[in-house]
């Protein structure tokens, strides 16, 4: 047996990797390193520069490497891009999705985890949010991953198919050992921008929005460590092949911090003050959103490692500042 990952080379989908090999399974990565780095692929994991949403290569890959589960990272996912461009995201996000959930079919590819947001819940109407709460994104990126969840579910309905849907909220940290992290230049997590004008490598950076209506009128979100949604993915891939039935999970602390307490975090952290400025809203934005995660731990017996935006917040700081090394090496 064989995990496909698509996106693999990026973020997320790199700690997925170290995490599936860590448990001794066999995964092949593609990747068209359009934000991925060759370099965040182990040298024994095969990588396939291609796009996920081309089926004939996603075919011949399974046929190849004898695929029995796909976890798909692959996507565009800043939400005030999609406000601008959302063409450009319902063809990356979504009909490139639908090219992989058919090719999957078509190859026989039972087990399917999918890389949803908590962007598909819009502002809910309370916090924490279930996963059986109104669906109403309020950007094309939320819109683009929820009809993926759509495909996801009709295909179960009508194929031997079974999927599980993670539901992210604000991933964020870096692989314990150092192995990987956040790497995207022009990066827009907030986590990321922060300990990056913390190090010197941005001048400032801007808070989006003080007028919300929350305790100091800056966003609050639900940050989790990639390490932990990393260890969410392989739960659900072993639920799955168990027989586990098609389904959606939220993955977060169900704790939220606003911008500024972030900030902060980072600047004790850091032992530095960030020049933090205030700007205007951003389009699709919505105020707060926390998750409740007790489906995934009840469920898929997913156990968060790294609940603690100290902690989060110090393995940030500590890639950055290899990053900056690795850089300097190249």
């Amino acid at each position: 047996m064989t995990v496909l990952v698509t996106g693999g080379a990026g973020y997320i989908g790199s700690h997925m990797v170290l995490r599936l090999l860590d448990e001794g399974e066999r995964v092949v990565v593609l990747d068209n390193l359009s934000t991925g780095f060759r370099w965040a692929v182990p040298a024994a994991v095969p990588l396939v520069v291609g796009d996920a949403g081309d089926g004939d290569l996603v075919r011949t890959v399974m046929r190849k490497h004898e695929i029995d589960a796909v976890i798909h990272f692959a996507g565009s996912i800043v939400v005030p891009e999609s406000v601008a461009d959302p063409l450009g995201y319902y063809h990356n996000n979504t009909v490139k999705s639908r090219a992989l959930i058919e090719a999957a079919v078509a190859s026989k590819v039972t087990n399917f985890i999918f890389s949803s947001t908590a962007a598909v819940y819009g502002n809910p109407k309370e916090n924490p949010v279930k996963e059986d709460a109104d669906l109403q994104p309020v950007s094309p990126y939320g819109w683009s991953k929820l009809m993926t969840e759509v495909m996801l579910r009709d295909t179960a309905h009508a194929h031997d198919f079974k999927y599980v849907a993670l539901r992210y909220f604000n991933v964020a940290g870096a692989d314990p050992q150092g192995r990987s992290g956040q790497s995207t230049p022009r990066a827009t997590h907030l986590i990321k921008v922060a300990c990056e004008a913390a190090l010197g490598k941005r001048s400032h950076m801007e808070v989006f929005g003080n007028d919300y209506p929350t305790t100091d009128g800056t966003c609050v979100r639900d940050y989790i460590h990639v390490t932990d949604l990393a260890a969410a993915h392989s739960s659900a891939l072993k639920y799955l092949r168990a027989g586990g039935a098609a389904d959606v999970f939220n993955c977060g602390y169900t704790r939220g911090f606003s911008v500024l307490e972030v900030i902060e975090a980072v600047n004790r952290v850091a032992g530095v003050k960030i020049d933090a400025r205030m700007s205007a809203r951003r389009a699709g934005d919505p105020a707060a959103i926390v998750a409740q995660s007790a489906k995934a731990r009840r469920t898929l017996g997913w156990e968060p490692a790294h609940d603690d935006l100290t902690g989060i917040v110090t393995s940030a700081l500590d890639w950055e500042r290899r990053l900056a090394v690795l850089k300097a090496a190249s």
